[in-house]
């Protein structure tokens, strides 16, 4: 998902052709700390689900931000820690057109958001979508910056900042 519009970037000095409007990691953060030989046995990961050592689940879902005075969202795609119930309930509804009707589970985020404090284990709700999308995941209402902006929006400068952050790295 991007943006149309480029922007002028304040790091690099440069013009992108297109602002991105999603970002987010391939697995959970416990992934990246197992060892490269070990990942394939110990390990299962799809862009949607993961298991690790059969006694850790996780799915892979939007935390959406509205833009402000825009109709446009920013997405993050995040994982989220779920229990080994809800996980096969959701296997189980994986490819039923009526998933969506299905009520919200709880679950932990199990990702580290550049631009964050901490992000890991805030607690959130997930809510399935229609088959083909990935689940809509909101936040506990805390103060925690992640869970005000969704709530309350970000200003596209603040897309900039993200995108400038991923992009260059650092701060």
């Amino acid at each position: 998902m991007s943006n149309k519009n480029g922007f002028q970037c304040s790091r690099c000095e440069q013009y992108h052709d297109e602002l991105p409007l999603a970002y987010g990691p391939e697995a959970p953060a416990i992934y990246f700390s197992i060892p490269a030989e070990e990942v394939s046995e110990r390990t299962m990961l799809s862009p949607d689900l993961c298991v690790i050592d059969q006694e850790h689940f996780f799915l892979c879902g939007n935390l959406e931000l509205p833009i402000i005075d825009s109709d446009q969202l920013f997405s993050w795609d995040v994982w989220v820690s779920v229990s080994k119930e809800n996980f096969k309930k959701t296997l189980d509804q994986w490819e039923n057109p009526e998933r969506d009707q299905q009520p919200p589970m709880f679950g932990l985020i199990a990702t580290t958001l550049p631009t964050y404090p901490d992000s890991q284990n805030l607690k959130a709700n997930i809510h399935p979508r229609a088959v083909g999308r990935k689940p809509f995941i909101e936040l506990e209402p805390t103060d925690h910056p992640l869970a005000v902006e969704q709530r309350e929006g970000i200003p596209l400068t603040r897309v900039q900042e993200i995108a400038e952050l991923i992009l260059h790295g650092g701060d």
